[in-house]
């Protein structure tokens, strides 16, 4: 009899823990369950792992010497028996290399003369003046002798061409290779450009920043003195230079063009008619003040000859 209900036929209820089609349909080989098979990981050795994900590279190759430790055992004989029973200790030839590395990339000297070292100064050549010769003695024993801490330093004077700079670089080379002594290479005129950058407000570095390592180094080379034209301001900073290092007796190396002749105007000197025809000296570049202050802390070396590079088209020499 219908009485206007509709009847709904329930689903079975689902058994708790019950698959479903998904999940039981697994393979059956033999009669056996058999699983998927499963991708193992690739192994990575420990090391290689810890290296990757710290970024460190592979240990550097200890010293067999001084085992990383900077410091070798050497044997000393006994003044009596001549035994060489008793041992000190001393650096390592790696860590002075390694200094000597340091010292040499701190020096500044320009790539153009990073070959010149006082062992190919030739003096040897056709037409050779005796006193390039000479000049190269002076300058070995120099760089074999020299105490960068109260000894004078030398004045290199010769014309363009004679070889001043090489032996300048050749000087600072044998004290940081051979004696661990920090030099610093600087051209006149590109000291006096980043001393006039410092004065820009855009730029962070002051003054002082640049003038202090030009200051405190045991040794250096100042290339080219007198190669800017002279003003107040390049008088004051050449005196602020050379007096500083000279109170506090340190060495310094100076090359130029310019004859060791007084200025112009100085007492004594030659006539004003005269003066309009000669060429300019090292007096007149960097005032008579100064150049009586260089002969104080310097040698004085002159190079005599004609313009090397002009002749044999070598860039060796300047």
């Amino acid at each position: 009899m219908y009485t206007g209900r509709q009847g709904f036929r329930l689903a079975p209820k689902r058994l708790s823990g019950a698959k479903s089609k998904e999940e039981n349909s697994l393979k059956m080989i033999d009669s056996k369950m058999v699983e998927p098979k499963r991708i193992e990981p690739k192994m990575v050795e420990p090391e290689m792992e810890m290296e990757r994900s710290q970024g460190i590279k592979a240990p550097a190759e200890v010293c067999p010497l001084c085992e990383g430790t900077g410091w070798k055992t050497v044997a000393t004989s006994s003044s009596a028996g001549g035994s060489t029973n008793d041992r000190r200790v001393t650096r390592c030839d790696c860590r002075l290399r390694a200094r000597a590395e340091s010292l040499l990339t701190a020096a500044r000297i320009p790539r153009r003369y990073e070959h010149c070292e006082l062992s190919n100064y030739d003096t040897d050549f056709p037409g050779a003046h005796p006193s390039l010769e000479e000049a190269h003695f002076i300058a070995s024993g120099f760089a074999k002798k020299c105490d960068p801490r109260g000894d004078k330093g030398l004045l290199i004077i010769g014309k363009i061409g004679t070889g001043k700079t090489h032996l300048a670089v050749g000087i600072i080379k044998e004290l940081i290779v051979n004696r661990g002594i920090p030099c610093l290479f600087y051209d006149y005129r590109e000291l006096l450009k980043e001393i006039q950058n410092s004065y820009n407000s855009t730029v962070q570095t002051t003054e002082l920043d640049v003038l202090r390592p030009v200051f405190e180094t045991d040794v250096l080379a100042l290339d080219e003195l007198g190669a800017v034209k002279p003003t107040e301001w390049v008088w004051d900073t050449v005196s602020l230079i050379l007096n500083t290092r000279y109170n506090d007796n340190r060495t310094t190396i100076i090359t130029t063009n310019f004859d060791d002749q007084p200025a112009a105007g100085a007492a004594g000197a030659i006539s004003p008619a005269r003066a309009a025809t000669r060429g300019e000296t090292l007096g007149d570049r960097i005032g008579e003040r100064m150049r009586s202050r260089l002969h104080e802390m310097c040698r004085i070396v002159t190079l005599e000859g004609t313009d090397f590079r002009q002749k044999f088209r070598n860039a060796n020499f300047r």
